[in-house]
């Protein structure tokens, strides 16, 4: 049992396929390089891919955990979570989609609490689609790391997101371009997704990362972030990532702080 609390970082879109999950095991695979202890816990729970992506044999799920919470039988995540490495541990969406209508977002509290102070950060592998459970992640984490590629669909929607962030005084998430994922989709400059989405841009994934065959990395269960091979030749890009996870983990105020003078 640890004496700090584990930052929970969310990992969210408005776009199927901008790279979250890729996104959430790469973080994983650097956190788990800094030493601490990471659980991976898969949100997505109609289509959640983190179970495949890393070859684990999750013989229970976030739907296990949720029922036996609501039925009094719940002991320990433990119980629950299977293994990739000494690190990084997984709560795998459910196996049967026809499972995940039954998980009650106020349960998603009480497991992200049961993990609390068992793992140094929680990294929430989240779906695109605006849906109670994802209100509930959003609500519980410390940082949000909101993907964003060059598509105009994402864009409008990201906008749409942003502003809803910006009335409700959210203040925790990080926008985040991805430019490593379609990378033959130049619609517009980063000066042009400024404008669209009425923000900054944080951090960028560049280019540079696209891993042309990382189908066989799936396939064989890896983390790029944890293959030698990918380390030595993209040493910027991990740098870059490693960067953005330092600042997921800093403390930043959910609500924004209204000055005195800016009350009047």
């Amino acid at each position: 049992m640890k004496s700090v609390a584990a930052k929970v970082i969310t990992v969210f879109s408005c776009k199927g396929g901008a790279g979250k999950t890729t996104t959430t095991l790469n973080l994983a695979g650097i956190y788990s390089l800094m030493d601490k202890k990471v659980l991976i816990m898969d949100l997505d729970l109609n289509s959640g891919g983190v179970a495949v992506s890393l070859n684990v044999n999750n013989e229970k799920t976030i739907y296990n955990v949720v029922d036996d919470i609501s039925n009094n039988r719940f002991d320990e995540i433990d119980n629950y979570v299977c293994k990739y490495n000494d690190k990084i541990d997984v709560l795998s969406a459910p196996k049967d989609p026809r499972n995940a209508l039954k998980i009650d977002s106020k349960y998603i509290n009480l497991v992200i609490s049961s993990a609390m102070y068992k793992y140094d950060v929680i990294l929430i592998d989240s779906s695109h689609y605006i849906t109670p459970v994802l209100l509930m992640a959003l609500d519980k984490s410390d940082n949000t790391l909101f993907l964003v590629t060059n598509d105009p669909v994402d864009l409008k929607n990201a906008r749409s997101m942003i502003s809803i962030f910006k009335d409700t005084e959210v203040n925790n998430y990080k926008v985040v371009f991805n430019s490593s994922k379609d990378t033959g989709k130049d619609y517009f400059s980063l000066f042009d997704i400024k404008n669209i989405i009425k923000h900054n841009i944080d951090y960028t994934i560049d280019k540079s990362f696209y891993i042309k065959d990382i189908d066989k990395y799936v396939i064989d269960g890896e983390i790029l972030t944890l293959n030698k091979k990918i380390r030595s030749s993209k040493k910027g890009d991990i740098m870059k990532l490693t960067k953005l996870a330092n600042a997921l983990l800093e403390s930043n105020p959910k609500k924004v702080e209204v000055k005195k003078d800016e009350e009047k």
